[in-house]
């Protein structure tokens, strides 16, 4: 298996970065477009266990759009061949002193285009290495 190919990588590093974007601007229809829309998705967040698209959808429809702005660090993306590809990063926010972010994704090249099948948010106590 090929990993890291240069022009696969290239894309999810853009679908990846889309996702940023359209997450701190609170662009929910984007946010939508990017999870597959399917049953089968998961998204575990920070307070929520989201099974299936639907469930996904009705949370960011619902969520406030206020202080939804992030820092990100130590983003790190690899793809396993042409078709997947896991997305990690670190984030932070001022609505949670103290604490840092992480995000992990799973990503699949989908008939529609590169989409998010699971992620997984968690906040932690940030500590001093």
């Amino acid at each position: 298996m090929d990993i890291d190919i240069p022009d696969v990588k290239a894309e999810v590093e853009a679908a990846f970065a889309a996702y940023e974007t359209a997450l701190v601007t609170n662009d929910v229809p984007t946010l939508e477009a990017l999870f597959w829309d399917d049953p089968r998705t998961i998204r575990y967040g920070i307070g929520e266990n989201l099974y299936g698209m639907d469930a996904i959808r009705a949370f960011r429809r619902a969520r406030s759009p206020v202080g939804v702005e992030r820092r990100i660090d130590e983003t790190v993306i690899t793809t396993f061949g042409r078709d997947f590809a896991t997305a990690s990063t670190l984030f932070w926010r001022e609505a949670h002193p103290g604490k840092v972010g992480r995000q992990m994704q799973s990503w699949a090249r989908l008939p529609e285009g590169w989409r998010v099948v699971a992620a997984h948010v968690s906040l932690i106590d940030e500590v001093s290495a």
